[in-house]
């Protein structure tokens, strides 16, 4: 990457659209490369690290929600899906993919903008300071406050952007309920069921990394009425 120009790669089938945010985005400040489909994604993350991918959802072969659950598996780097479809469950199979956000198609470039940077202000920076950290302890795991940072003896539990808001957003308070629609409005989306939807599944898939048994949770717990609770030793 080139000084501190963050660098996104887009996905998509359409010609047009592929066009449209490259020079847009390049306006806005980014390093943007683009893909026309997932096999051409995968043969250029083959040789290149991103800040963020912008990935279509409708593309003939593989689907950008397979790609994302599969991208999962190794890398963390912040995923947006594009989507034609408006319907709410299409957005939640993304989210539980591991993407971090989607935007519905058809869309304003302004609005993308507004949504990548939103992605890339969560991102913790490559290099923390250091400093000595505050430490939260969660049975076996300790959660680095400072560094954003949740490690399991020497090993790093990888977090995806999302959920070291999410890890953020609870240390700052623990032990203190936080409505959903207060996490949706942190999290900087707009507001809405659908929204505050996509907030379950993030927390769910944060259990699965704090939860001996996520179906009984001890350290991340629901709070009747009222939201969800960080609740450290």
């Amino acid at each position: 990457m080139q000084n501190d120009q963050p660098h996104l790669l887009i996905v998509d089938d359409d010609e047009r659209i592929r066009v449209l945010l490259q020079k847009y985005l390049v306006r806005s400040g980014f390093l943007v490369t683009s893909a026309r489909d997932a096999a051409h994604a995968r043969r250029i993350l083959a040789g290149l690290d991103f800040d963020l991918i912008v990935l279509d959802v409708m593309m003939p072969g593989e689907d950008g929600v397979t790609l994302c659950a599969d991208l999962r598996r190794d890398r963390e780097t912040p995923i947006l899906l594009l989507t034609a479809k408006a319907e709410t469950d299409d957005r939640i199979a993304g989210l539980e993919a591991g993407a971090d956000d989607y935007l519905a198609k058809p869309f304003e470039p302004k609005e993308l903008l507004l949504r990548i940077n939103s992605i890339l202000r969560r991102v913790p920076p490559s290099e923390a300071e250091t400093v000595l950290p505050k430490v939260l302890h969660l049975g076996p795991l300790r959660y680095e406050m400072e560094r954003g940072e949740m490690w399991r003896g020497e090993d790093l539990v990888r977090l995806t952007a999302t959920e070291v808001q999410l890890m953020k957003i609870f240390a700052a308070t623990p032990g203190e309920p936080i409505s959903r629609e207060e996490m949706v409005d942190r999290l900087g989306r707009s507001g809405g069921q659908a929204q505050e939807r996509a907030v379950d599944v993030q927390i769910t898939r944060l259990r699965r990394k704090l939860e001996a048994d996520p179906k009984q949770p001890r350290y991340l717990q629901t709070v009747r009425g009222a939201g969800y609770m960080l609740a450290p030793d």
